[in-house]
């Protein structure tokens, strides 16, 4: 089976070594090497420098395979930072809801109702009917629930929704104040 091998120290001993005894010392001896190495890559992190260390006192150039400031920044992570530090961040849930409507709502209100704005927890919504500002105001619940759950509970705290506008009657740099005045004029 193992034929036993003989080592340059073992002719004194009498005792032949078999290949699993090899075996077993050389990958004894590759765990401590490598949980020394790992011992002194945590001390350096620390800061703390491991007695015996063949890298005492002395700073690498790169930060190795842990993570580390120096790292580049996935550009997300560093936008909310620079966000967050800005004071932009509420801007910022605003601006999202107002672009995601869409895929916030679902195509069919999407497609029938626009958002104009969002100030103090109120959102502004302009139908394309008064039928449809009906139906988006008896969904109002519904759509605070699906806002809450996508963008933060205190981002939309109402919903307000408008009709169409009426076409407007002013041309021209001036106008009277009253209305259309009267509609007789023609005839």
């Amino acid at each position: 089976m193992h034929s036993p091998v003989h080592t340059p120290g073992d002719e004194g001993s009498g005792t032949a070594r078999r290949g699993s005894d090899l075996a077993r010392d050389a990958l004894r001896a590759a765990r401590e090497a490598s949980a020394k190495q790992r011992e002194e890559r945590n001390a350096e992190r620390r800061g703390t420098p491991v007695r015996g260390s063949r890298r005492t006192g002395r700073r690498r150039r790169w930060s190795g395979p842990g993570p580390d400031d120096r790292d580049p920044q996935p550009f997300g992570r560093l936008v909310s930072r620079v966000s967050m530090d800005r004071g932009w961040s509420s801007r910022l849930t605003d601006a999202t809801v107002l672009s995601r409507w869409p895929e916030l709502v679902g195509p069919d209100i999407a497609d029938h109702c626009t958002p104009v704005s969002l100030r103090d927890g109120e959102l502004t919504l302009q139908a394309e009917s008064t039928a449809w500002a009906t139906q988006v105001r008896t969904l109002q619940r519904q759509l605070l629930g699906r806002l809450a759950a996508a963008v933060g509970r205190d981002v939309v705290r109402r919903i307000r929704v408008v009709g169409p506008s009426g076409p407007s009657w002013r041309h021209g740099p001036r106008s009277v104040r009253g209305g259309r005045g009267p509609r007789d004029t023609y005839g």
